[in-house]
Parts: C-alpha cells; structure tokens; sequence
C-alpha cells in the first residue's frame, strides 16, 4: 500500500476539538447557521495547518516608517469543493487564502434499496490545476468513493503540484481507500477518524448528514 501522509487532527489538543464537538452534537446542529459557521471554522483552522506545508519567498515591504522584511506565500492555491455541503468549508478556506482560485464539483450518491450507494459526478467548473497547489474540501469521506472521483475528475485540468485532501471527519474505511486509490503524494487532513460506517454509508458515530444539517433536507 503506497506510503500516504495522514493527519489527523484530533491527536493534538487545539479549539478545533472544540468545534468538532459541536458539530457533532444533536441539539447544537439544530441550529443551522452555527453548523455552518462551526464547518467553516474547522476548514480554516485545517486550512491553517496545511498552509505550514506550503511555499513562501522573501520579500521587503514599505512601511510607513521603513522597511520589513517578511515572507510572503509562493503557491497558487486552487480551493476544490465538493457540492453542496463543501460550500460551508470552502468560505472558511477562503477566508484564509482569500486570493485564492476556486473549483466546485458536485458528487452525490444514489443509493438503492439494496443499500447499495453509487455515487455519480455531473459537473464540475474550475480553473487549470498546472504547477498549483489544490486543497479538495469535502466535509465527510465516509467510503472515500466521492473525494476520489472529484480527484479523477479535477485532475482533467491539468496536474497540480501539491494536492491536500482536506475534511472535517473520515471513516476508517475511506481512509483505507484512499490510500489504495489515490497518488501517495497526496496528503489527507481530517478533523477526526472514526471507526465504522452503516449500511446505508453514513460514518459512525459520525454526525449525521453535514449537507442536510447545512443547508436543509434535500427532496
């Protein structure tokens, strides 16, 4: 199995433990725009993170009294987010790298009565990818089946030079898929692993469905 980088943020006291909590907590999420907000947070405090992975040069910037010298990031970032519950961690990705390029693909699952999921991908828009950094977002990798077709699928424009998988909680399962199925160049960042998911894919003990609780049940 090739030698991927997995973090797991969870390993490390910090405030995002914080707001995973409530994330996760039933009658938190009953209130949508904290949900929202508390996503959003966690993708920046990830995204901070990651941003230590990154390039910067030096640079001397005028003062009003002088001159500093100070550094500066190198990278063209590209923020990659999977509709619809990746729009929450993608405006808190923003806020960090607020010059950053933007690609949005949606990818959903069409379960059967079988409890078979099939997850399918129909649109995607974005820029080319050549020499950039990109940072796919997706609030739960629950099989792993959905942030590997938006990789198949982004890759199309071009080849990054640095790819970050960034997400709020992961099962242990998606994190095994990936491993198998994606480059080992790319590095996985979660908020949390935990150990299971249902027959219907959901991870447990999870917290729900992150696109529902966002922005509604959807018909």
């Amino acid at each position: 199995m090739p030698n991927h980088t997995i973090v797991n943020l969870s390993e490390t006291d910090a405030i995002l433990q914080h707001y995973m909590n409530e994330v996760r907590d039933e009658k938190i999420q009953l209130d949508q725009m904290r949900f929202r907000k508390n996503l959003e947070r966690i993708a920046f405090l990830i995204g901070y993170e990651i941003s230590k992975k990154l390039s910067y040069k030096d640079v001397i910037t005028q003062t009003p009294l002088g001159k500093s010298n100070g550094r500066e990031l190198q990278d063209t970032v590209v923020i990659a987010s999977i509709l619809r519950a990746g729009l929450t961690m993608h405006n808190g990705l923003l806020d960090l790298f607020d010059k950053a390029e933007n690609a949005f693909i949606s990818a959903y699952r069409e379960a059967r009565e079988d409890h078979v999921v099939n997850v399918k991908v129909e649109y995607k828009a974005g820029p080319s990818l050549t020499n950039k950094t990109l940072i796919i977002a997706d609030p739960m990798l629950a099989t792993g089946q959905s942030l590997w077709l938006a990789y198949l699928a982004l890759i199309k424009n071009g080849q990054p030079k640095k790819i970050f998988v960034l997400a709020a909680l992961a099962s242990e399962e998606a994190i095994h898929f990936l491993k198998q199925n994606l480059p080992e160049n790319i590095e996985i960042w979660v908020g949390d692993i935990d150990p299971l998911i249902n027959e219907k894919s959901y991870i447990v003990p999870g917290l729900g469905d992150a696109g529902d609780l966002a922005y509604g049940t959807k018909i």
